[in-house]
């Protein structure tokens, strides 16, 4: 586990450059997360470390495999100045807690909620799981060598291979969006966005619309 933070977090420097502050956070169960956050320019992102860890499993499988399974890291960017955003921290840590805690997969096109505005006074609560491989480059990451004589399906040892780190933006979503999001779809919301030029890092924007 802590050779692959070592490595997530490398990548996350040779990307976005060294981090200015970290916080951690830890949860009843669960293995601590830490927040990192990047200055760059105008922007300030937020990058959880320790989400990737642990793939993540389906919750109706009967077993939870340690090493096959989807990894992910979480990317939040915003406008700095603007608002109180650093308060954002626990809520990322929370976010990136999930999978362990309720047993979810995070992937791109999924609504997280947190249930709280993600910063004091901010309009949204919930946010739009992004694809990842545009801010920062997937990592791969080497599998366990095979075991002789107890080869899986793959011909590799009873882990088999493990699945690269993603790192999954972020897009945070008014309450409006949210719900025109459950019925008509990710894809249709991203397109509103980029049809109306909506500043998605902008902390104080309102809803984009949606007639």
């Amino acid at each position: 586990m802590e050779e692959i933070l070592a490595l997530v977090e490398a990548r996350l420097r040779t990307a976005l450059g060294e981090p200015d502050a970290r916080a951690a956070v830890t949860f009843l169960g669960t293995d601590r997360v830490e927040v990192l956050r990047f200055v760059d320019g105008d922007v300030v992102r937020y990058a959880t470390l320790g989400m990737s860890a642990h793939p993540m499993s389906d919750p109706t499988a009967a077993f939870a495999d340690p090493v096959k399974g989807p990894r992910a890291e979480l990317i939040l960017s915003v406008r700095s100045g603007l608002a109180d955003t650093d308060k954002v921290l626990r809520g990322l840590a929370v976010l990136a807690a999930s999978p362990q805690v309720e047993g979810v997969i995070v992937a791109p096109g999924a609504s997280l909620d947190l249930g709280e505005p993600l910063w004091p006074g901010a309009p949204f609560s919930s946010v739009l799981v992004a694809e990842s491989g545009g801010l920062v480059e997937d990592l791969e990451l080497d599998g366990p060598a095979p075991l002789s004589g107890s080869a899986g399906d793959d011909g590799r040892g009873p882990g088999g291979t493990m699945e690269p780190v993603r790192f999954l933006p972020l897009l945070p979503m008014t309450h409006n969006e949210a719900a025109w999001k459950r019925v008509r779809g990710a894809q249709e919301l991203q397109e509103r966005w980029l049809s109306h030029g909506t500043d998605l890092r902008d902390p104080l924007r309102g809803s984009v619309a949606l007639d």
